[in-house]
């Protein structure tokens, strides 16, 4: 691979990404909701929810666990699939750091399982369950590394919305 760093960051769009698998930060009921989710959900069509709901009457019929992670057609977005994860809310008196470095290590643990070489990952926790960024990227940053170092993947890319966001994110430390 020449030397190309395989952790990489993008100031975009998820739902536009031409990646293998596409990371999905969900809410455990899997059924589509605000930020990436709904973002995720509306661009990749019916299929995605559909697969969900499907999901839901299996064995996630309580919903998928916060710091799991499964994977779905990814229908109209350009990847082959959705890995959705659920994020931990931050809290201030309860340090949940290790179930936000369960979501990465899951979502790209089912994406080496699916042969996915690509991942697009969005900053998770870090909207409405407010976990601070620099504390969010610094976890996400590690996890990606340590999996990047196993030779799986050829590139692992943070898709950050914001300016602020994408500066908080580098993979060079």
């Amino acid at each position: 691979m020449g030397g190309m760093p395989v952790v990489t960051r993008v100031r975009g769009d998820i739902t536009r990404q031409q990646v293998d698998a596409v990371v999905n930060a969900a809410n455990s009921s899997l059924l589509g909701g605000g930020g990436v989710d709904g973002a995720i959900h509306r661009a990749g069509g019916p299929e995605i929810l559909a697969a969900c709901r499907e999901l839901r009457a299996g064995h996630l019929g309580g919903g998928l666990p916060t710091g799991q992670a499964v994977a779905t057609t990814a229908g109209r977005l350009p990847a082959r699939w959705v890995i959705h994860t659920v994020g931990p809310v931050h809290s201030t008196t309860e340090d949940r750091s290790a179930l936000l470095a369960s979501c990465y290590r899951e979502s790209l643990r089912v994406a080496q399982e699916l042969g996915a070489a690509t991942v697009a990952l969005p900053a998770i926790s870090t909207g409405v369950y407010r976990w601070p960024l620099a504390d969010a990227a610094r976890i996400a940053l590690d996890v990606a590394h340590r999996a990047a170092a196993g030779g799986a993947f050829t590139e692992l890319r943070f898709v950050l919305f914001d300016e602020n966001a994408y500066r908080i994110f580098d993979p060079a430390g």
